[in-house]
């Protein structure tokens, strides 16, 4: 099943919601540390209500820790952002999928665009900049769930 990885999040109050979308459809939610907040956090806990004892959360101390667990998983890692070159709808999921969301303030670093196998976005109008993360996880979720046929 594809999951969903945040790197070093910034705003508890998106990652309880992704946790929350994790958890009702299903996913794993993979938390690359530090965050900028206390996973125990009072916004987090508010936007992922009770769901956050169903998410199915793993957590990586750093960047180094999971890419070294996600090669030897051999599992290919598409990072979603606004310089992407490929639309998230015309990307062809396959089932153990990395769809990655970076911080909210900053993105992600060089080196981690440069290990991404592919960099996706969504298209959007002209004048826009960004979607709030936690909508854009939910929209590229929902569609590497229905290509994958993993919906619950």
């Amino acid at each position: 099943m594809p999951d969903l990885v945040l790197y070093q999040p910034d705003i508890p109050g998106n990652t309880g919601t992704l946790m929350r979308l994790a958890a009702c459809l299903d996913f794993h939610i993979h938390i690359i540390q530090p965050a900028g907040f206390r996973l125990d956090d009072t916004n987090l806990k508010r936007a992922g209500m009770d769901y956050l004892e169903l998410a199915r959360l793993v957590r990586h101390s750093h960047w180094q820790n999971f890419e070294a667990w996600r090669n030897g998983e051999s599992r290919r890692l598409l990072l979603l952002t606004t310089s992407g070159s490929e639309s998230h709808l015309e990307i062809k999921y396959r089932q153990n999928d990395l769809i990655m969301l970076g911080r909210e303030s900053s993105g992600v670093p060089d080196f981690v665009h440069n290990a991404a196998n592919h960099s996706i976005l969504i298209p959007m109008h002209k004048q826009a900049r960004s979607i709030n993360i936690a909508l854009s996880g939910a929209m590229v979720m929902g569609e590497a769930l229905r290509q994958t046929d993993k919906f619950p």
